[in-house]
């Protein structure tokens, strides 16, 4: 009995490394330990105790501690990962957004929920909450002055090209008319403090405005996610005709390059240095009092090396006022941007950070920004 359950195991292990199953079969991640051995797909383990939540569907394994029965271990063998991918996912819109493991829960718990309980990926029909162009229901949103979430209506409409919310239930007047043509919706858990905390961006009079909402139902959060992906896919398909798919699926959404905390003085380099939340969002830094502000109090174009930008580590020697010691210094053409980060870390994560921006040329419509920004009233 023990040779036959060792042959199992052996088996089950040699299965894991056939091509297609060697990475998580939900997000990617390379050598999954884990098995769904009624799905027939090898799974890391971080989303196995996702499958965990769809027991009536799939039920989990160890590779490597488990006792396995020949029937599992063939079902294994005639299935695999390709094989249900084929299955699970054979008509998945070009605008629907594929989690990796470095995504946080809800995304990955949802695309995991869409594929194998709701099967939305083989059936078109599943698919009408974000394929439809038009959306409306209510999200928790978070009030600018007194941060307390209240429901608001929210309308997405691909024809007028907007996303709208509205202050009252019964309003005509939306309170935000968000275009399509700028917004960016951005899971936030960590920083909203809710693991459905979406983050929703979009430039007013050229300026990022920030709004945060939620749903305690994470397919509709999820589901809004990918409506307004949907919206901006075909807005895109619009203005840039013949772009290719690889061109245009990355400008849907957008996670920021970086945020964190920061010292920063003014143009003159004689205020003290004050404490702010930093956002590198493609090529504006904007910076805010606190992480979860509607306004930035300010933003940097960060353009390219090409146009005389540069990054370096330190502060120049004249420069007092910053309690944090490690400095960085942006040079653009027009003048020198001072910050302070609390720790080496830190600097060198954001002069990473502001190098990759830098290493890129810029292009056409970062002109514009650039213009704008230069000629800021």
């Amino acid at each position: 009995m023990a040779s036959n359950q060792e042959k199992n195991r052996q088996r089950i292990r040699q299965l894991v490394r056939k091509p297609g199953n060697e990475k998580c079969a939900d997000c990617g991640a390379a050598e999954p330990e884990w098995a769904s051995y009624t799905l027939g797909v090898f799974v890391c383990q971080s989303c196995s105790g996702l499958h965990r939540n769809i027991s009536q569907i799939s039920k989990v394994k160890s590779v490597l501690l488990d006792p396995w029965r020949n029937t599992e271990v063939e079902f294994m063998d005639s299935t695999g990962n390709n094989a249900a991918r084929d299955k699970y996912e054979k008509i998945i819109p070009a605008f629907y957004y594929r989690p990796t493991h470095a995504d946080c829960a809800i995304l990955r718990e949802q695309w995991i929920r869409a594929k194998y309980e709701r099967k939305e990926f083989m059936c078109v029909e599943n698919q009408e909450p974000y394929t439809a162009g038009y959306r409306e229901g209510f999200l928790w949103k978070r009030g600018r002055d007194n941060e307390q979430y209240l429901s608001r209506k929210f309308i997405l409409s691909e024809r007028e090209g907007a996303l709208k919310y509205f202050n009252k239930h019964d309003g005509r007047e939306p309170k935000a008319i968000m275009k399509i043509s700028t917004v960016n919706a951005t899971f936030q858990p960590t920083k909203i403090g809710t693991s459905h905390g979406l983050q929703i961006t979009y430039l007013k009079d050229n300026s990022t405005r920030n709004i945060f909402v939620y749903h305690s139902d994470g397919k509709e959060m999820v589901d809004w996610f990918n409506a307004i992906r949907a919206a901006r896919f075909h807005y895109l398909q619009v203005a840039f005709p013949g772009a290719p798919l690889t061109e245009l699926v990355p400008k849907l959404t957008r996670n920021y390059i970086k945020e964190g905390y920061m010292e920063k003085t003014g143009p003159k380099h004689t205020e003290g240095f004050k404490k702010r939340w930093f956002t590198m969002d493609e090529r504006r830094l904007m910076y805010f009092k606190e992480p979860l502000d509607a306004y930035a109090r300010g933003e940097v174009f960060i353009g390219s090396k090409e146009n005389s930008y540069t990054v370096l580590p330190g502060l120049p020697a004249s420069v007092q006022g910053n309690h944090w010691p490690f400095g960085i210094t942006i040079v653009t053409p027009d003048r020198k941007f001072l910050f302070a980060c609390e720790t080496q870390e830190d600097q060198e994560n954001w002069i990473a950070a502001f190098q990759t921006v830098i290493n890129q040329p810029m292009l056409p419509q970062d002109y514009a920004v650039e213009a704008y920004f230069k000629h800021k009233p």
